[in-house]
């Protein structure tokens, strides 16, 4: 793998528990070994990067090599989330990778508008789950050099 993974992980945003226990379960079939940490909406995964209220204990030196971020959840919504990451200095540059039920244009479009990095829908099967996840492994943890 081209990224130290020592202290990476990976956090997905997702508040679907039908959805997390698939995805995980793909990132694992897939051959992705990092951690996953979960969070169900857009104000945990706010607090899990900037590290406040119950997360204010994690591990700082771990870093998010990626966010799957979906855009449809409670309380604070991926898009609201996405805008706040890419507004932040110390958040910008991780990648985010929208994984949503959405296949909207308006949806597609407004998103890479604020800065995501990839726009995926969610397929129904959980083999081709675990095929994006084949590819999202190869591109992220073999191809590209992250900061």
């Amino acid at each position: 793998m081209k990224q130290d993974v020592k202290k990476m992980i990976i956090i997905m945003a997702e508040d679907d528990d039908d959805d997390r226990v698939i995805i995980q379960d793909a990132l694992k079939e897939a051959g992705i070994s990092i951690p996953v940490k979960c969070v169900e909406n857009g104000e945990e995964l706010m607090d899990l990067l900037l590290h406040r209220k119950h997360y204010s204990d994690e591990d700082e030196s771990l870093k998010p090599i990626f966010i799957l971020l979906d855009l449809n959840m409670p309380r604070m919504d991926g898009r609201k989330t996405l805008e706040l990451i890419k507004k932040d200095e110390s958040l910008k540059k991780i990648p985010v990778i929208v994984f949503t039920t959405s296949d909207s244009q308006e949806d597609i479009s407004w998103t890479y508008s604020c800065g995501a990095s990839s726009f995926i829908t969610k397929p129904f099967s959980f083999h081709s789950v675990v095929d994006i996840m084949k590819v999202i492994k190869k591109y992220w943890l073999e191809i590209v050099t992250l900061p």
